[in-house]
């Protein structure tokens, strides 16, 4: 269970925000950034008050904020506690992975065809790599987000790239319990680079393969360090060890 933090000091220093009809949503907006970026944690209280005064609105205008976050299963709302930013479970990670499995092989279909669109995917191998060389993990992990974000953006649907947004933004929280990023995020800058090549190849059946065998086993670690931190911690240093040889 992640322990409750408190939210104060995580809000300091934003700016209001101007008044607009839609400032329920982008309230909603601001509070989405600030968990995706790892500066809400899972376990987080949010706090009516504080955010009311951080951003200068109403109560309820916050809680209707809250409540597109809550659709979006970003936070959760429990009866005279509060509301909290969603700590997934192991089940939560394994529905994101059967919908990943089911939604990403059509990206790989729309991007053999789409020289344009690799080439994004390819700028944005290059720009984890960047960051890797950086030690930056919190990039790496964006970079990777933005990638599968781009694969599925060749498909060219509004619609499945809006779920799909929303899929990724929790995908951000599960990253977020990991006790080692360096370790999940570092051996997938090669697979994407890998996969650009066979999508480059247009061989479908050894890209679609690597895809799954990505899925995989990012569903795998993903799954220890939910359940099992402590071990997650000891298998993360010995992948950051033998890749260091």
């Amino acid at each position: 269970m992640v322990p409750s933090r408190e939210l104060a000091n995580d809000l300091s220093g934003l700016p209001a925000l101007p008044p607009r009809t839609s400032t329920a949503e982008h309230a909603a907006d601001m509070l989405r950034l600030q968990i995706t970026h790892g500066r809400l944690l899972p376990g987080t209280k949010l706090r009516e008050e504080q955010i009311s005064a951080a951003f200068a609105i109403s109560r309820n205008t916050v809680r209707e904020a809250f409540r597109l976050l809550s659709h979006e299963r970003l936070v959760d709302h429990t009866l005279n506690r509060g509301v909290y930013v969603r700590t997934l479970t192991p089940q939560d990670i394994r529905a994101i992975y059967a919908t990943r499995r089911l939604v990403e092989p059509l990206g790989i279909d729309a991007a053999i065809g789409q020289d344009t669109d690799r080439g994004g995917l390819r700028a944005l191998v290059d720009a984890a790599q960047m960051a890797a060389e950086r030690h930056d993990w919190d990039l790496v992990a964006t970079s990777d987000i933005d990638f599968h974000r781009v694969l599925i953006s060749t498909c060219h649907s509004t619609h499945l790239l809006t779920m799909f947004e929303h899929l990724l933004a929790e995908l951000r929280l599960a990253f977020l319990l990991l006790p080692d990023r360096r370790a999940f995020h570092e051996p997938f800058v090669a697979r994407n680079r890998r996969l650009v090549a066979l999508l480059d190849a247009a061989d479908r059946a050894v890209a679609l393969a690597e895809l799954g065998e990505y899925l995989d086993v990012s569903e795998r670690h993903l799954l220890e360090a939910v359940e099992h931190p402590a071990l997650a911690g000891d298998s993360a240093r010995l992948r950051t060890d033998r890749a260091a040889v």
